[in-house]
């Protein structure tokens, strides 16, 4: 399998899990043990779950992001900036924007895709929280509608923010947004009464499948921000003016964000591996059906549950795959035998803006200010798992 009897890894994508793999076989190879190269569009791995705070412009990008070449070693794992355009299971190589790289194991980390189910109009008209660089765009965008109301003041559309989906991002963003808006409003001079923040979510209640007491703490939470519900309503299509939702109403929007969904890459469908709307159902050990040597992990991989349903695609399960995709790999050089992937759920706390948020964690439920606390030390836990105690001191005071 090897050339040059020294195996060739790539890893596709710098997220939560293509970056855990890469910091832990650096950690766990020796060197000359493996030829390790780490691909990835930016040179900066960011926070996902930050983004909702970059979009309503509560926080700096800077913030939400750390550099990849200040995480890796140089002389372990090579980093190539760089654009994946075709994976080749068939050749083992991977066609990049730039040129070619051929591998031994590959590891498919790229990270999802929002997920539009058909609906006419979203990708054209909507807006997605999916990286730094859309999330940019969204903050420009809202201020820039704030400023256009004050040439048209009888536009109340321009005020209008809608909120495709109340699962996480969408919860945590209308928080967010919520906050925000009394300090829009005094920058451009807007009554506040005049903005609307709607958030729209086709199944019956907000965050489905979470507890159904903190649901109903973060609403009034978020009502109380005023954030407008529109719940069990499906948005039927978004429009340059808006959106339409379920019985043909009409909401008329300048602004309009989709959380509502990911699904898994084009790249590994057009690579010929076996898909569910884009992710791949991974063996015990998140390997590729069909192919040992191919690990997929992220929200391009579909791991199941004991009753046979999909865990949700978290930065928590990604930074698990990450060290378990980076133990098999070992394994697989050293001919050892590999690790079943078992998910450890350690809990789940959804921000509702400052100084609130709700979760559970080791079997309790948290709501306010004790569940922010939470949600800080935890993303505290990650830099450091990540760069260590100085990219918790650079990073840490941001969060």
């Amino acid at each position: 399998m090897e050339m040059n009897g020294i195996p060739k890894i790539v890893i596709l994508g710098a997220g939560y899990s293509g970056i855990m793999t890469a910091l832990r076989l650096q950690k766990e190879l020796n060197y000359n043990e493996a030829d390790v190269t780490l691909v990835n569009k930016h040179d900066y791995h960011y926070f996902t779950t930050q983004l909702h705070m970059t979009a309503a412009g509560t926080d700096n990008p800077e913030n939400n992001r750390v550099s990849i070449l200040k995480l890796i070693d140089e002389f372990k794992i090579d980093f190539v900036k760089s654009t994946v355009v075709q994976i080749r299971p068939q050749d083992r190589r991977v066609i990049l924007e730039d040129g070619t790289l051929s591998y031994d194991y590959l590891v498919i980390a790229l990270g999802g895709e929002s997920e539009t189910f058909g609906i006419p109009g979203l990708a054209e008209y909507a807006l997605t929280i999916r990286s730094i660089n859309s999330t940019r765009l969204i903050r420009e965008h809202i201020e820039y509608q704030f400023a256009r109301f004050k040439r048209e003041p009888h536009r109340t559309d321009l005020l209008t923010i809608v909120v495709g989906g109340a699962g996480f991002t969408g919860i945590e963003f209308v928080g967010e947004l919520a906050d925000r808006v009394p300090e829009l409003c005094r920058q451009f001079d807007v009554d506040p009464s005049l903005v609307k923040i709607i958030n729209i979510e086709a199944a019956p209640t907000v965050l489905p499948g979470f507890d159904p007491e903190l649901v109903e703490y973060g609403m009034r939470v978020l009502e109380r921000k005023g954030v407008t519900f529109r719940i069990g309503t499906p948005i039927r299509e978004c429009t340059p003016d808006g959106v339409i939702v379920g019985d043909g109403e009409e909401i008329k929007a300048a602004t309009v964000i989709w959380t509502g969904g990911v699904r898994g890459n084009r790249l590994v469908e057009e690579a010929g591996i076996e898909t569910v709307r884009g992710r791949v159902k991974v063996d015990e050990y998140l390997r590729a059906p069909g192919y040992d040597n191919i690990f997929v992990i992220g929200d391009c991989s579909l791991v199941f549950n004991e009753e046979g349903k999909p865990y949700p695609p978290t930065a928590q399960i990604a930074v698990q795959q990450g060290v378990n995709c980076a133990q098999n790999l070992v394994a697989c050089i050293r001919n050892q035998a590999l690790k079943p992937f078992r998910y450890q759920h350690k809990g789940t706390l959804a921000s509702l803006g400052k100084g609130e948020a709700i979760g559970i964690a080791f079997g309790r439920k948290y709501r306010g200010r004790t569940a922010a606390w939470m949600k800080k030390v935890n993303d505290l836990r990650y830099l450091f798992v990540l760069g260590g105690i100085m990219l918790v001191l650079r990073k840490g005071r941001f969060i």
